[in-house]
């Protein structure tokens, strides 16, 4: 009877510790899809924005539209900082989030800097909002890899 108990005993460990690799591997799976959006997110935000700053600084509409960009962009920074990354990519999410606190402090910036409606054309000169950005596109790579591995 000892014998079946230990049996069982072992079977179960072996049968939860497949488990827990699985459920790992379904966790890093979704993070990767996480941080591929996240990437698109970003990429679309890196090339649309400097065309509308630049609208925005004598059109009321772009101006607006740049606002409410910036507001979005913000969020989903935000948002992707609350993601928990599995084991194997916790360095490189603490990495992204290291970098979106420079794009976050960007955005604020930006959005300090609209006087009646428009973008002042200084803060063109003076930021790195979309290098930022562009920045977080090979730490994302690297999280991609991690997914196919």
């Amino acid at each position: 009877m000892k014998k079946l108990l230990i049996v069982l005993s072992a079977s179960m460990l072996l049968l939860l510790g497949g488990c827990s690799f699985l459920s790992d591997a379904q966790d890093t799976i979704t993070y990767v899809n996480e941080a591929t959006d996240y990437l698109a997110a970003a990429t679309d935000f890196a090339s649309d924005a400097p065309a509308l700053a630049q609208q925005a600084i004598g059109d009321i509409q772009a101006a607006e539209d740049l606002q409410a960009m910036l507001e979005n962009m913000q969020q989903t920074v935000e948002a992707f900082n609350e993601l928990q990354a599995p084991d194997i990519a916790a360095e490189l999410h603490q990495q992204i989030i290291e970098q979106n606190s420079v794009i976050v402090a960007e955005i604020e910036t930006y959005l300090n800097n609209f006087k009646d409606g428009l973008l002042d054309p200084a803060i063109l000169e003076n930021t790195e909002l979309v290098q930022s950005v562009q920045d977080i596109t090979s730490i994302i790579d690297q999280i991609q890899q991690l997914g196919g591995e």
